[in-house]
């Protein structure tokens, strides 16, 4: 059996049962990494010694039957903006080349104690600023459904580390679509958490005040575990989790179905006819104050961003990616005053979606509006980048901008996905939920 390709819970369950070996299941996940022809562009650095003294510590546990939690043993990868002890994190840029930290950072420490095997650090956009996942200063990961196409952004390893085999599992961040737009697009589930939920200490930043620790995973049930484990907890019950008869959703119309891809478009009906056909009742919403704090986005983000890392761009501006400095060097043009007056549109919108969303179990979308872009056609720039970097992150933001949590699910549709959306720090009430509609869908 090739357990590379089963789900994180289901290798938990097999160690548990003392059916699987954790070396052995790492020692078969370093190998599949060492033989992949792709690996280098997937993985920045692979863990080998870490890897290996993590999964024989926890064989023995399961020996003794004194296991930390379901998925200890179980291998994962870490976003390569994670701090690791000893081993180089760079955020997928030149300007952090040989940062090498000196701890990890705090939910990598939880998740280690938790019994999580970590195999190394993923590619990722430069300093997570895109959702597309083009890097050409480190590397561009691969979509697992065309590897021509980029895999999504900025968690663009994560997810084809466990969308090629050679992770159970991956932890990444989303700050405005980048856990979710990698997860959808290569058939994964993936949780965008909310904000302040996970730690941040020792994650390389890019706007603090939406930046988000997530799972990138092949079920709802190894999210459920994964973010259990970053918190050092046990997961919600799952159990009895089935049908979404009587389950009352809200389908977004404003901003999210423009110009969505055939593909999408179609996949996304068919979506919302399986939950109707299951009992579950959809009703369109309209959310008007969206428009506004859409169109805000600029002003919130790249002036955050331009703080936070200006000193270091302005003293290295050429060792960028010019479409990702540019995007920060834009975080120069508003004023205080218009930062401001910015939030507090926001702050408005998020009362008014509190409001009109609270009669809703969850409030329903495409994830990604388009399909992968070519790698070809990213690379010729100019709008075409622009274009499609802002279209692809234009659904998830949503869940940004509101301030609660998301997860993705893959539809059957290659690269097409359904977002969930609910209130801030209701991730198990929304795993629960994902848990029956992922039964609706496949």
């Amino acid at each position: 059996m090739d357990w590379t390709i089963k789900s994180a819970s289901d290798m938990g369950r097999a160690i548990g049962a003392g059916e699987l070996d954790p070396v052995a299941l790492t020692q078969a996940f370093l190998e599949k990494i060492a033989a992949h022809p792709m690996s280098d562009r997937i993985y920045a650095r692979v863990t080998p010694d870490r890897a290996l003294a993590e999964a024989r510590a926890a064989s023995e546990r399961a020996k003794i039957g004194r296991r930390l939690s379901p998925l200890d043993g179980v291998p994962v990868s870490w976003k390569d903006l994670f701090d690791t002890a000893g081993t180089a994190t760079e955020a997928g840029s030149a300007l952090l080349e040989n940062r090498v930290p000196v701890a990890d950072a705090e939910v990598l420490k939880t998740a280690t104690a938790m019994g999580l095997v970590c195999l190394g650090k993923t590619h990722m956009s430069e300093l997570a600023f895109s959702g597309l996942g083009l890097n050409p200063i480190t590397a561009t990961s691969p979509c697992v459904n065309d590897h021509g196409a980029v895999a999504g952004g900025s968690s663009s390893g994560a997810a084809t580390s466990v969308a090629f085999g050679l992770a159970a599992a991956a932890i990444g961040s989303d700050t405005g679509g980048s856990v979710r737009i990698p997860s959808v697009w290569n058939d994964l589930v993936g949780l965008k958490t909310t904000s302040g939920r996970l730690s941040l200490t020792g994650v390389v930043p890019l706007a603090a005040k939406f930046d988000t620790v997530g799972p990138l995973c092949r079920t709802v049930e190894d999210a459920a575990q994964v973010l259990a484990a970053l918190e050092g907890r046990k997961a919600p019950d799952l159990r009895g989790a089935t049908g979404v008869k009587g389950r009352r959703f809200a389908a977004l119309q404003t901003i999210v179905l423009d110009d969505l891809a055939p593909e999408v478009a179609h996949s996304y009906d068919a979506a919302l006819a399986k939950l109707r056909d299951a009992g579950a009742e959809i009703v369109e919403l309209e959310v008007p104050e969206l428009a506004l704090s859409m169109a805000d986005a600029g002003v919130l983000y790249t002036t955050e961003a331009w703080a936070t890392w200006r000193d270091q761009i302005t003293a290295q501006p050429d060792v960028m990616f010019a479409p990702i400095r540019e995007r920060f060097e834009a975080g120069q043009v508003a004023s205080g005053a218009d930062y401001i007056a910015a939030w507090h549109r926001l702050d408005n919108l998020r009362a008014v979606w509190a409001d009109v969303t609270a009669g809703f179990d969850a409030v329903l979308c495409p994830t990604a509006p388009n399909l992968p872009p070519k790698i070809d056609e990213l690379m010729e720039l100019g709008d075409t980048y622009v274009t499609a970097n802002l279209l692809t992150l234009r659904n998830t933001r949503v869940g940004n901008l509101t301030g609660g949590c998301g997860l993705t699910l893959p539809t059957g549709v290659p690269s097409c996905g359904l977002l969930m959306t609910a209130g801030p720090m209701q991730e198990d009430r929304l795993l629960r939920l994902g848990t029956a509609v992922e039964q609706v869908l496949a």
